[in-house]
């Protein structure tokens, strides 16, 4: 632990993980502990600067076009934007990990057919795809949490089936074959645990993507809908005051920021530490 906290070696990952625990405290504290409706809004507070007080309630990030809270809106919709995206990256990982072991393991038509839908998946604009799928669905939470994972989903499938061709071959997993394991008890037991420390590395960089995918697809206004806020939407709906009121643009890209800087620089550490550890292995 103290190695790990070695302000030379591990600068980068010090910084993200504080960016990203700033992010997660401002999506968890706020919604549970600021006393202030996020929703509801009052015509005598608009466009009110940061640090105001309007009848006897501070607003440290100032208010909004309709006198909400910023602050209780950005927590909201920072947490909101959070389980959109954690959400979408599992159903992603899931399914592109799954194809991926399916094709690496067994090859033949199957592994073709696969990657062909990968090489068509990632052919394919991500933000066009999503936006003519969610335009034709409609938007909505569960739509955009479906419509992230189903579109993520190729990258994981590629690189998983890489992993898979490295191992299936190998002794143990012939022994395990030959022992009478079946094939979902071999790529359970022996193929899904060499190949996790890559997928979760690639967690950790598709996650920016999914943000700023979120983010542009709520700008757009085909993401949750308003009054609900998410930070895409937050940005949306400031976009047209932002030479009265800057802060409804700046708070929300500040945290899109933290949140892509942050697993970026999270994501090449890990990388760094697993070359590392290859290397010395």
């Amino acid at each position: 632990m103290t190695r790990f906290w070695n302000a030379g070696r591990n600068a980068d990952a010090v910084f993200a993980i504080s960016l990203l625990v700033a992010v997660l405290a401002l999506a968890v504290l706020v919604p549970l502990f600021w006393p202030v409706d996020p929703i509801r809004g009052q015509i005598t507070a608009t466009f009110k600067p940061p640090m105001s007080v309007v009848g006897g309630q501070l607003h440290p990030l100032g208010t909004d076009q309709l006198g909400r809270d910023l602050l209780a809106r950005l927590g909201l919709g920072t947490a909101i934007s959070l389980g959109i995206v954690l959400f979408a990256s599992i159903i992603a990982v899931v399914l592109g990990t799954l194809l991926g072991m399916i094709a690496g393991y067994y090859g033949g038509w199957l592994d073709a057919v696969i990657m062909r839908a990968v090489d068509i998946q990632l052919a394919i604009p991500f933000i066009l795809l999503i936006l003519l799928i969610v335009a034709v669905v409609g938007p909505s939470m569960l739509n955009l949490i479906v419509v992230l994972g189903v579109t993520g989903w190729a990258i994981f499938a590629r690189v998983a089936r890489a992993r898979t061709l490295e191992v299936r071959d190998l002794e143990y997993i012939d022994a395990s074959r030959a022992i009478g394991l079946s094939d979902f008890a071999v790529l359970l037991r022996h193929v899904l645990p060499n190949i996790a420390g890559s997928q979760i590395v690639l967690v950790t960089l598709d996650l920016p993507r999914l943000v700023i995918l979120e983010a542009s697809v709520g700008f757009l206004g085909l993401g949750v809908q308003p009054p609900t806020p998410t930070l895409g939407n937050l940005i949306g709906e400031g976009r047209s005051f932002i030479l009265l009121a800057n802060w409804l643009v700046l708070y929300p890209g500040l945290v899109i920021g933290c949140l892509v800087v942050g697993c970026n620089l999270l994501g090449d550490w890990l990388v760094r530490r697993a070359d590392r550890r290859g290397a010395t292995a």
